[in-house]
């Protein structure tokens, strides 16, 4: 009898009427919140404006679900074109199946489009959402929690993931949750990312790469203890080999970019340090402007009634004091001088 494990849902999806309401679609719409808040706080902290993140969000988010499907098609094609199979569920992506390597690189397509319209330079927006395109991604692998897919192999342990359904093929039993251990493994991504942002300055585009590569890492070990069908090269699963390549590129990218363009970009959006440099002046002035009529209230309030600064008085004779000192003279010689 088992103790303890982690129980699958019954369905990946409820009725609201004749609506669905599918688990895997929250769970990518969820992500896609988060990865752009989280993208927007960064870029004004870098000294971009508020909402440009989302704007760019506009372009680069539907290219890149279009390529993470893209992607799942092409490198499962037989469970779409195969015999006895339906061309039709290939644009079901609800129902799961999104490949994180053709997301990310047709993402960053439309990510470069948007950036372009905008005149922003597609490394410093890339290192601003890098954080939350992890976010994201922990997020939206409970996808395959409701979906009951991409798990690894059978385990007795503890936080075993308990399979009920045996549609496509699935043997129902107890397995590894590579699809948590995937989540947790992109927190500690997103986190690792900010950190080193703060510490180090990142920028050029290399926070991203960090990103990317701490990723591919993590990606390489999850991916091996998977038991769903895959295309295999040499021995290891096409994933395996997509995640080591893209982190030795990754890496590659670091290495060469801090050599040749080190430090962080100065400007990462044109015009937005003027906005925030007009609204900061403009108090200032203000106030310099108070100050100045304050201090003229209080020379009208010191200068005694009935005389006007034209009536000569002891400041005649302080002026004497100063053309004698600089001439050299004493007081009594210069007395001496007007009496004369």
């Amino acid at each position: 009898m088992e103790l303890a494990y982690i129980p699958s849902p019954s369905r990946g999806v409820l009725y609201l009427g004749p609506i669905p309401l599918r688990g895997y679609a929250f769970c990518i719409i969820i992500g896609v919140f988060v990865a752009v808040w989280l993208g927007n706080k960064r870029w004004i902290a870098r000294g971009g404006r508020a909402g440009t993140v989302a704007d760019i969000a506009v372009w680069a988010v539907p290219f890149g679900l279009v390529g993470g499907r893209l992607y799942h098609v092409i490198t499962d094609y037989e469970l779409y074109f195969s015999e006895g199979r339906d061309w039709v569920d290939a644009f079901k992506i609800w129902e799961g199946g999104l490949g994180i390597w053709g997301a990310i690189a047709l993402g960053a397509l439309g990510a470069w489009i948007g950036c372009r319209r905008r005149g922003i330079p597609m490394p410093a927006y890339a290192d601003a959402v890098a954080p939350g395109i992890a976010f994201a991604q922990a997020i939206g692998r409970w996808g395959n929690w409701f979906n009951q897919e991409l798990y690894g192999r059978e385990t007795d342990l503890p936080w075993a993931l308990r399979i009920t359904s045996s549609a496509d093929g699935r043997v129902p039993g107890f397995y590894h949750p590579t699809f948590l251990y995937e989540s947790l493994w992109c927190v500690g991504v997103a986190l690792l990312v900010i950190w080193a942002d703060r510490r180090f300055k990142l920028g050029h585009g290399r926070a991203f790469a960090l990103y990317v590569a701490a990723y591919c890492a993590g990606r390489f070990w999850i991916e091996y203890m998977r038991v769903d069908d895959a295309h295999h090269i040499f021995g290891l699963r096409l994933n395996n080999w997509t995640a080591l390549v893209v982190f030795l590129l990754a890496v590659l990218y670091m290495v060469v970019s801090a050599k040749k363009r080190p430090g962080r970009e100065a400007v990462v959006e044109p015009g937005a340090s003027d906005d925030t440099a007009g609204t900061e002046t403009a108090e200032p002035a203000s106030e310099a402007s108070g100050a100045r009529v304050a201090d003229g209230d209080k020379d009208a309030e010191d200068t005694p009634a009935g005389k006007t600064e034209s009536e000569p008085d002891e400041a005649g004779a302080g002026t004497a004091d100063a053309v004698a000192a600089g001439s050299g003279e004493t007081r009594d010689e210069a007395e001496s001088a007007k009496k004369s």
